[in-house]
């Protein structure tokens, strides 16, 4: 990949993406970019055990902070990151569109169902009565479905992130993967990651290195691992809350999930969709 210049700006209340202009990247630097309640924390956990080959030495926000969010001045990022030695791991929920694409960096997206997404997203606010949606799941749900905006947590937002990914997955570069394959197989998907990075672990090392990854183990860390920013209105160890598949789905109704697939389907490439949806 030629290093590529940002196309879209994002900017919310939250994070602004032009805090990567003009960002020095350094080679081997990993950039996490994923959708919200997407799998974040958990690949940003993974890549970090990866680099170090051993439990993160310091809280995560610290080790892989998230460049363009606005609660941290962006000199104190900026330096935050220059002071590394290490190899460094850097969050943002930016598309890729949004960032500038250099060569000597890896970018890594996860993607996990929507309606997945939208069901961890209700639970954010599970600690704060007062923020807590006074909707069932279901109802939540199926109000979610019928937005139609481009807020970072909107389906539209999401199923951008994700095809933009889709797009650029041969570039050398860029790294698609699954929440569903983390879920599922996570040693084999950690694997796949290490050699994306060209990073070797001893074979001693994977069995250690996989329970460090797994969400009974982060959830005992949680205090470490939690966002800064999430942990006032969330019990640090609820946020690890179960990161289960298909219970979006198990939420609607066989003629809803048909008609859900269906405008997905009539803006989304049928092999990202498949992908996706599995």
């Amino acid at each position: 990949m030629t290093g590529l210049s940002p196309t879209t700006t994002y900017r919310t209340l939250e994070d602004d993406s032009t805090r990567w202009h003009g960002f020095p990247f350094r080679p081997g630097d990993i950039v996490v970019s994923t959708g919200h309640k997407s799998g974040t924390t958990w690949m940003q956990m993974i890549c970090t055990l990866l680099v170090f080959q051993d439990e993160p030495p310091a809280p995560l926000a610290d080790l892989s902070p998230w460049l363009d969010q606005l609660v941290r001045p962006a000199e104190e990022v900026y330096a935050l990151l220059e002071a590394q030695a290490h190899r460094r791991v850097i969050k943002t929920h930016t598309p890729l569109d949004g960032l500038p694409l250099d060569p000597r960096a890896t970018y890594i997206v996860v993607a996990r169902d929507p309606l997945d997404v939208a069901v961890s997203r209700y639970h954010v606010y599970d600690d704060d009565p007062s923020l807590r949606p006074t909707r069932s799941e279901r109802d939540w749900l199926l109000a979610w479905l019928a937005r139609d905006d481009w807020e970072p947590d909107s389906l539209n937002r999401l199923m951008w992130h994700v095809t933009d990914a889709w797009a650029r997955r041969t570039e050398p570069n860029v790294l698609l993967v699954h929440y569903t394959d983390l879920k599922s197989n996570l040693e084999a998907e950690m694997r796949r990651v290490a050699d994306h990075l060209s990073i070797t672990i001893p074979e001693a090392l994977w069995p250690s290195l996989t329970k460090a990854a797994t969400f009974e183990t982060m959830r005992t860390k949680a205090t470490h691992l939690v966002p800064a920013a999430t942990q006032p209105l969330k019990d640090p160890t609820t946020f690890f809350r179960a990161g289960r598949t298909g219970t979006g789905r198990s939420l609607l109704t066989a003629p809803e999930y048909s008609t859900f697939e269906s405008a997905l389907s009539a803006t989304t490439d049928p092999a990202l969709l498949a992908w996706l949806l599995r």
